[in-house]
């Protein structure tokens, strides 16, 4: 096995002279893996049922005799014009009834049947000719599902949706029970007096926007699964499509079992401070929606994007760090958006790994360096590819809360997403690997699962949450969770609900939020705030984004609120359950801890779980010490150099690691024995 490292390639846009100076360039930089054909779909089929498939065969063909390894993909993420041209009915319409037009990409409805069946010809024609081409490493299924075109409201998909509606309820008496329809007169006699939420005089019912957001995300899955047949049909290689990092509208945990290869797409901010430990979140989540297995990074940028507002250039080796953020948390491949950076196009400013100024620029000489490194990673007896990531910590989390806790008419306002990086920055800064898991999935292996703001959950998760915490695990439990059921029914008689209520010894009788704006997780900026006071926050402390009226019937009280009505009530409690004697325990913490109070609540869960913290390797904070395997990644995102304190040679220099000075954007990758 070898460490991937590419991106991809768009020859189309380029003479046929370029193309094998494409190849010899790729073979300088080391690489190994090309993503071909993306969006080609109006090349390949120019016209309905006309195929042009020779330019495709000289450019595998090429990149085959160079050595160089295919990502092929299906091309159907773009549409041709003639398609909408013939079928204007495949053209998706917003939420506000504008049917969307051609000239960008991603044009067309989740639901259209027409769509589909255009789509499914095209890559059974792909299927037959390529299924047996010897370069073909991987299977590329569209791409980006729901970039820009997330949910469609048209008459297609609002047929859709009653059908998904009617499989899943049964009865439309059930689909009234289920929303709740006795309020507002919104009773309906027939599903066909349904529609999608679309734009409306005030509040839509809540339940209806929760299943119109599960049914979307099923609508792209299904586009992804009829293509996956075909291709199964008539070819044994591996499958993928490139998620988005944690992207709001597509549940990936209902989409990961479909994919061969978990791949990502992410762009970190250069000019945000906060994007190094967000990227590891993403990097983190990736490998946890394939059970630990190694990933593959689809795409990032070699340097800056064009779609911000200000688009900031990776700084000197940032590209080369971020990379070995990836490598370090469960990555078995590199790619990057795009190969040569195009002449024309809505994304001509969008940095290549080949750049406008070709190859005597930073841009490419970062790129041969860190494919040069890959490859001798890759080498006889490193063993690192294939390894995987030890956690004893995770994270739960729910597409259904993040879609929920965030609709209109909730008790605040809150970013599920912000919530979640608090937590995870909270953990992962005390050098910790933090894997993401469901409620309702197996815990086990963990020495403490967090569940923060999980406000949707079933009485399976629960059941299951508590469960663990009685079995020796343990829990924290965040503000804002098991407010209401899978169907968003209040959870009546006080919030959390047995038997979490019971297993945590607390109930919570009512929210009493900061007025707004909100304290964001992520920091920035004066926010209005509520007092903490404990030790387990380091003293006084602030917590911002909620509050709660805490009950406590049979739990130990770490932390009060300060000041105002809820002065002296209780902020974070924790008693212990089940087995797990002085390790076990379920916590409840019913506000969000400014950053550095949450870090110390955060130490102070850990060591009451029994989980050792790794002795530092280097002072400050700046350097991101990761565990893959039997290896150690050292990344400095600082600003300044910094000596490591690790016994063993670094495999990128040969030079020893203890003593080793690493410069700002610097790495090192530390073979160390292992005890797992």
């Amino acid at each position: 096995m070898t460490i991937r490292y590419g991106g991809d390639y768009n020859p189309e846009q380029w003479p046929r002279e370029v193309w094998d100076e494409d190849v010899t360039l790729m073979q300088r930089g080391g690489v190994n893996l090309a993503t071909v054909a993306v969006f080609s779909w109006a090349r390949l089929e120019p016209r309905p049922g006309e195929y042009d498939f020779g330019w495709l065969d000289d450019v595998l063909d090429t990149l085959h005799a160079g050595g160089i390894r295919v990502d092929l993909a299906t091309a159907t993420a773009s549409p041709p014009p003639w398609l909408a041209k013939l079928h204007p009915e495949t053209l998706p319409v917003t939420e506000d009834g504008v049917r969307l037009a051609v000239g960008s990409r991603q044009q067309y409805c989740p639901s259209s049947p027409v769509y589909r069946e255009h789509a499914k010809r095209l890559v059974e024609r792909m299927v037959e000719r390529y299924a047996g081409h010897p370069a073909l490493e991987l299977w590329h299924v569209n791409n980006e599902y729901g970039c820009h075109v997330s949910r469609c409201y048209c008459e297609v998909s609002a047929a859709a949706f009653r059908g998904w509606l009617e499989a899943r309820y049964g009865t439309v008496e059930e689909l009234n029970r289920a929303w709740g329809t006795a309020f507002w007169s919104q009773r309906y006699d027939a599903f066909d007096e349904v529609s999608p939420p679309s734009a409306a005089p005030s509040f839509r019912n809540p339940t209806q926007l929760l299943d119109f957001d599960r049914f979307s995300s099923d609508e792209l899955l299904a586009c992804y699964d009829a293509e996956v047949e075909v291709i199964r049909a008539g070819s044994d290689v591996p499958i993928t499509t490139n998620f988005m990092g944690f992207f709001k509208p597509v549940d990936y945990w209902k989409w990961a079992p479909h994919v061969d290869v978990v791949s990502d797409d992410t762009y970190p901010d250069p000019a945000d401070p906060l994007s190094t430990p967000y990227a590891a979140m993403v990097r983190d989540l990736m490998r946890s929606l394939g059970g630990g297995a190694p990933w593959l990074l689809m795409e990032q940028s070699p340097s800056a994007v064009n779609w911000r507002e200000r688009n900031a250039a990776k700084a000197p080796g940032q590209m080369r760090a971020w990379s070995y953020q990836s490598v370090a948390r469960g990555a078995d491949g590199i790619l990057f958006f795009q190969w040569r950076q195009s002449a024309a196009g809505s994304e001509k400013f969008h940095s290549g790994m080949v750049p406008h100024g070709g190859t005597d620029t930073r841009v490419w000489r970062e790129i041969e360096q860190l494919g040069g490194e890959l490859a001798r990673l890759s080498g006889e007896g490193v063993g690192l590819e294939g390894s995987r990531v030890p956690s004893s910590v995770a994270i739960a989390l729910d597409w259904d809360s993040w879609w929920a806790i965030e609709q209109p008419a909730s008790p605040t306002s809150v970013a599920y997403l912000e919530v979640l990086f608090a937590w995870h920055h909270a953990l992962t800064s005390l050098g910790l690997a933090v894997d993401f898991v469901r409620a309702d999935g197996d815990l086990s292996a963990y020495r403490a699962v967090v569940a923060p703001a999980h406000f949707v959950a079933s009485d399976a998760q629960v059941a299951n949450l508590a469960a663990y915490a009685e079995g020796g695990g343990t829990l924290v439990v965040g503000f804002g969770t098991a407010i209401v059921d899978e169907h968003l029914h209040v959870r009546l008689g006080g919030y959390l609900g047995e038997p979490l209520r019971r297993t945590l010894g607390v109930w919570v009788e009512e929210f009493d939020p900061p007025a707004a704006p909100d304290l964001r997780a992520t920091g920035g900026g004066e926010a209005p705030a509520v007092g903490l006071d404990g030790d387990v926050v380091g003293g006084s402390a602030s917590g911002g984004t909620w509050a709660e009226v805490v009950r406590v019937e049979d739990a130990e009280v770490l932390a009060t609120f300060t000041g105002g009505a809820l002065a002296g009530a209780p902020a974070i409690t924790r008693r212990a359950t089940g087995r797990g004697g002085a390790s076990g325990g379920g916590w409840y913490v019913a506000t969000l801890p400014e950053p550095d109070a949450l870090r110390r609540l955060a130490a102070a869960i850990v060591d009451a779980a029994g989980i050792e913290l790794p002795e530092p390797i280097a002072d400050g904070d700046a350097v991101e010490v990761v565990r893959r395997g039997g290896f150690v990644f050292a990344i400095n995102h600082g600003a300044g150099p910094v000596s490591l304190r690790l016994a063993g040679a670094d495999l990128l220099t040969g030079s020893e690691a203890d003593g080793l000075e690493l410069a700002p954007q610097g790495v090192a990758v530390v073979a160390v024995e292992t005890t797992d």
